[in-house]
């Protein structure tokens, strides 16, 4: 009697509709995590899931591209519902929770997460261009609905999409500097600089001077903003001296 050679990818189980496509596309994010999209095939799909090629292409007729514009659509459900944090304490704290959520994320999804911001990949279209970009919408307007303000002008608004930009850009090089500064270093670095942003339109911009004020009221004595306002006193102080 001959015997069967050993499966190499983990064992096929039967799964209702929703849960293999759910199973499919979890794959495909751990992959795309590891390596860029363009460097990821339906066979390695298949394989890492433990099913046949054809079955990837039943749930994902369009191969690929289909696939990967559902990996991306999951993960950026994921990637809004970071910054959707509750409405309670002083507002660096919730903006320090939000980025402790982000920054996960970020760090889990490495290459994936890295691949998603960059663009220029083979598997870009104007759709996943749309996600992308939807999804720095959805962070600017959770991270809004957090300041003591119910109808937000323009620059006030270009402060907060300007700190989200800022804040990609300090995840990519984070990832390309080998995870350095320590995360909760990063976090606390990306809060102050978005409490830096506010200082500086606020001397142009009544409205955000208001918000700041209010915010900072609601801040406890010697926390994030304190801390802040103090070092930076300190820091121009010397200066302030010798003229």
């Amino acid at each position: 009697m001959t015997s069967r050679p050993p499966q190499s990818g983990p064992a096929y189980r039967r799964l209702g509709v929703a849960e293999r496509r759910g199973q499919l596309i979890a794959t495909a994010q751990r992959l795309f995590a590891r390596t860029p999209p363009e460097g990821v095939s339906l066979d390695d799909v298949a394989r890492e899931a433990g099913v046949s090629r054809p079955l990837v292409y039943r749930y994902f007729p369009g191969g690929k591209q289909q696939l990967y514009e559902a990996a991306l659509h999951s993960a950026a459900a994921d990637l809004e519902l970071c910054f959707a944090v509750p409405a309670s304490g002083p507002f660096s704290e919730r903006l320090a929770h939000a980025l402790d959520r982000y920054l996960a994320f970020v760090d889990e999804h490495g290459e994936g997460f890295a691949a998603l911001l960059r663009g220029g990949s083979v598997v870009e279209t104007s759709r996943t261009t749309a996600v992308v970009d939807g999804v720095r919408r959805t962070a600017a307007e959770q991270v809004v609905r957090h300041l003591p303000v119910r109808h937000p002008g323009p620059r006030l608004r270009m402060a907060v999409r300007t700190w989200i930009t800022a804040v990609e850009a300090a995840s990519l090089i984070w990832l390309d500097e080998d995870r350095q500064p320590p995360i909760g270093e990063l976090r606390d670095l990306l809060v102050d600089q978005f409490v830096a942003q506010l200082f500086v339109m606020a001397v142009r911009d009544g409205q955000t001077a208001r918000v700041l004020r209010a915010a900072a009221a609601l801040e406890p004595r010697g926390g994030r903003m304190d801390a802040l306002a103090d070092r930076t006193l300190t820091m121009f102080a010397p200066a302030r001296l010798e003229s």
